[in-house]
């Protein structure tokens, strides 16, 4: 019963969409719209008499009217078998036998008059009798018990699906499901495919309101999916997070779909539900509502207690300042953002080799906990080691095309392929991931992706084919529709990809609560633990200082971080340049050295210092940089630094070659760029 309820509700959400509205009102209107359709066999019969009366006055008792009345009644029921040939055999030959029957009647009605014996008689018995068997037909076209049918072959014919059945429909609220087989050997599903529009129009909805989603094991079955309402035109702002304290292992609500319900997203994988852990991309063209939607999903994940976030913006953090103090570590583009990739990169193999020796085969949410089972104990002995729980890591990089631009289109790759397994969530941020500005590699190892509006043409750079092929169409939106996207995501029903959802709005209004979501997150979530925070200091020095407690943000850019030795030796009283703090204001001038009366014009600048002072001055160089929390250098930073110091530069690259054999510099992926490797942890 339920069963043939919601397929009758289906037949009626479509042919009220095709039947149209009266003018009559109350129960007038009703009946009047409800016999409608049963109306024009009716007039089929009163017309035919009609023009029988008006035939027999021409043509009455005429032998060449009686041989093309005889030939046009054969040639329009020949027309009509033919023209049924793509309906049901049912109607083909229900259509034939009405057509021949009225003609032949008309026929012997021009000749002997409409009321003569047995003319009259059958008009009156036959004629009432087809009418009302298209009336039964119609009746039963909307009767789900009708076998071999399909519930509403008027619009399916209207969209070239004439012979197409549909299943049981289910019904949800504002959403209506329903199973669809097109004809075996005529048709497959790219024929549906290509019909959602012709669909839509004949229901007159939006094209993105109707979607089709086809069974993987069949190519002529799938499930037809239409939302006759679009509840993402209301704007809803955010309201605060949906789970504070909760889990990162739990979904994260950022905006709902088009029928009203939650559009969520995981990160962490789930070996009891066999979902992976997955990577993310948001992509979407300016004014798309990119922002709010990075607003959503990061303001979801500070509000976990088991996760730590590192957070690169080239905008300087335009959009996410009142989040900083929740965030572990923020660093803005350019060398700060080399520095956090070469740091991720670190991270990975030491907290896959802290996973592994747990005996996890991936995150999960008992890994954040401090480790008291035998189940996962690092000792040979079984018994339980205590070690200090891993949090999830979401290491995200928003307006990433900069950093590409910077770092070369593979800069992600290689986290990308190895970071899921560790427990770290790559989250890439920008407006095109065309292959001009992302390698393939990087793109095909970012599974999830956040499509918002964008140019039609760069649809297929966002989502998968299949996805726009069951009716997706991020390109119709562009910038007009803030914040209505796509997902695709590990945990998502298949027949959600293709639904639109839209994110919440983030308003001035929204400021407060971030802000005091920031503060909670620095007193109550998670810190990193000391094999992150090992792995990354290892490689970032004290660029990297993880999120501290005193309700401040990292400031950005990093600025120098000194010791209290050095405040301490730091003199008082009178202000000098920083390159002349060291100078001993009583000690005796040096002796000439070669190369000071070197000419200054058409030469180098600067002196050539010996072999050991070189040295000396080079690893001061180094622990400046260190200090400053630039840890990759270049050229460009020894040119300055030269020019501060006085000193020449030829001398630049031999002393680059002996610290990389050293082991105090590391070569990095692009040309011309070195890591430091900090000093406590130099080979």
């Amino acid at each position: 019963m339920a069963e043939r309820d919601a397929q009758h509700q289906l037949v009626e959400l479509l042919e009220l969409q095709l039947r149209g509205g009266s003018d009559a009102g109350g129960v007038g209107k009703y009946l009047l719209h409800r016999a409608k359709p049963h109306i024009p066999p009716w007039l089929g019969w009163a017309g035919t008499g009609l023009a029988a009366a008006l035939g027999h006055l021409r043509w009455a008792d005429s032998a060449p009217a009686a041989v093309g009345l005889t030939l046009s009644s054969v040639v329009l029921t020949s027309a009509t078998w033919l023209i049924g040939k793509n309906t049901s055999q049912q109607r083909r030959l229900h259509s034939a036998i009405t057509v021949a029957a009225g003609s032949a009647w008309l026929t012997a009605a021009c000749l002997a008059g409409p009321t003569a014996n047995p003319v009259g008689d059958l008009y009156l018995m036959v004629g009432p009798a087809l009418a009302l068997s298209w009336n039964v037909r119609l009746v039963l076209r909307h009767t789900p018990d009708a076998a071999g049918e399909s519930s509403d072959k008027g619009l399916l014919e209207k969209v070239g699906l004439a012979r197409a059945q549909l299943g049981a429909a289910k019904v949800e609220p504002n959403r209506v499901t329903a199973p669809l087989a097109v004809e075996a050997g005529e048709q497959t599903n790219d024929d549906v495919t290509k019909s959602l529009g012709r669909i839509a129009s004949a229901l007159d909805l939006p094209t993105s309101a109707v979607r089709y989603n086809p069974d993987p094991s069949s190519s002529r079955r799938g499930e037809l999916i239409i939302v006759p309402e679009d509840m993402l035109a209301e704007v809803v702002e955010w309201e605060g997070p949906s789970n504070l304290g909760g889990s990162i292992a739990e979904p994260l609500v950022i905006g709902r779909y088009d029928d009203g319900s939650p559009l969520v997203v995981w990160l962490p994988g789930d070996p009891e539900a066999g979902r992976n852990s997955t990577h993310v991309l948001v992509a979407g063209g300016t004014g798309s509502g990119k922002g709010e939607t990075a607003l959503n999903l990061q303001t979801e994940i500070l509000s976990r207690r088991d996760v730590i976030v590192w957070f690169s913006d080239p905008k300087s953090f335009q959009d996410f300042r009142p989040l900083l103090p929740g965030i572990d570590w923020a660093a803005e583009g350019g060398t700060p953002t080399e520095v956090m990739v070469a740091a991720v990169e670190a991270v990975i193999p030491a907290r896959t080799r802290w996973l592994g020796a747990h005996g996890y085969r991936q995150w999960v949410p008992e890994a954040a906990e401090q480790q008291n089972s035998g189940k996962h104990t690092c000792r040979s002995d079984g018994r339980p080691c205590g070690c200090p729980g891993m949090p999830f890591l979401v290491t995200w990089f928003e307006e990433a095309a900069n950093t590409l631009r910077k770092m070369g289109d593979d800069a992600f790759t290689g986290i990308a392929q190895e970071a899921r397994s560790a427990g770290v969530s790559l989250i890439v941020s920008l407006q095109r991931p065309s292959y001009d500005q992302m390698s393939t590699s990087t793109r095909a190892s970012l599974p999830s992706v956040i499509a918002l509006g964008c140019d039609p043409r760069d649809e297929g750079f966002v989502l998968p084919d299949e996805v726009l092929a069951a009716g997706a169409h991020p390109g119709a939106w562009g910038n007009r529709r803030p914040g209505y996207c796509y997902t695709v995501a590990p945990g998502i029903p298949e027949d959600r990809y293709a639904s639109p959802g839209r994110t919440f709005r983030f308003s001035h209004r929204a400021t407060p609560g971030m802000e005091v979501l920031a503060q909670w997150a620095q007193r109550n979530g998670a810190s990193a633990d000391p094999v992150t925070a090992g792995a990354a200091s290892s490689v970032a020095g004290r660029a990297y200082t993880g999120r501290t407690a005193t309700g401040t943000e990292q400031p950005a850019p990093l600025h120098a971080v000194k010791d209290e030795e050095d405040d301490a030796m730091e003199p008082a009283g009178l202000l000098v340049d920083p390159e002349d703090a060291d100078i001993d204001p009583e000690a005796e001038l040096p002796n000439a050295e070669q190369g000071d009366d070197t000419p200054i014009f058409g030469q180098e600048t600067g002196r050539k210092p010996k072999p050991e002072e070189a040295r000396r001055l080079f690893a001061q160089a180094l622990e400046e940089f260190e200090r400053e929390g630039r840890m990759i250098v270049g050229p460009v930073d020894f040119k300055n630094w030269c020019e501060r110091n006085n000193l020449s530069r030829p001398w630049v690259s031999a002393q680059l070659k002996e610290a990389y054999q050293e082991g105090r510099l590391e070569a990095t992926n692009q040309t011309g760029r070195w890591r430091i490797v900090p000093a406590l942890t130099a080979a």
